[in-house]
């Protein structure tokens, strides 16, 4: 039995992500209570000072201020394979969405509820985004790319996992209230 003063395993989740999630996000910058709430709040204004030519706006809601202050900025790469497809670099920056208010109030419009922009999957070695990170009210997170619109997970935790550890998301139907 290890004694009071025993180094933890570097095997051993001590947060609340899987531990290839976890390593990924402090390769990344993250670290347990990062808050920079100072750069959110600029998104937020940023978002919704926009306009679209065609008069769209962003909706701007508390889960993803949260989301934003928490991981916003970070550039987060998988640390190797996926389970099931190739696990996707993330870019957590909601100004990368800027330009889709109409894709966004669409699917928002179509699961009843307000959706905002997260971020963006990269693609390649590039630095283009492959899809559209998205979050709704209650937090649950999506990702839209020219193949559909995808259910990532109930919350930020959930979508991270998904994206880094290479889990299948699940493709939204138009039972479930989209044409994607």
């Amino acid at each position: 039995m290890p004694g009071p003063n025993a180094t933890p395993s570097p095997h051993t989740n001590t947060t609340r992500f899987p531990v290839a999630v976890d390593a990924a996000l402090r390769a990344a910058g993250w670290q347990p209570g990062r808050w920079d709430i100072r750069q959110a709040e600029h998104w937020a204004d940023t978002l919704r000072a926009h306009t679209s030519p065609a008069g769209h706006r962003h909706n701007v809601f508390p889960a993803a201020v949260e989301a934003w202050a928490e991981f916003g900025g970070l550039h987060i790469a998988p640390p190797g394979p996926g389970r099931q497809i190739a696990p996707t670099p993330v870019r957590f920056d909601p100004l990368r969405g800027l330009h889709h208010a109409r894709t966004l109030a669409d699917l928002g419009r179509a699961l009843g509820t307000e959706v905002c922009p997260l971020g963006t999957e990269l693609g390649g070695e590039g630095d283009e985004g492959q899809a559209v990170l998205a979050i709704d009210t209650e937090g649950r997170v999506y990702s839209l790319d020219h193949t559909g619109d995808w259910y990532l997970g109930a919350d930020v935790d959930h979508a991270l996992s998904t994206l880094i550890t290479g889990t299948q998301p699940s493709r939204l139907t138009p039972a479930q209230g989209t044409a994607g």
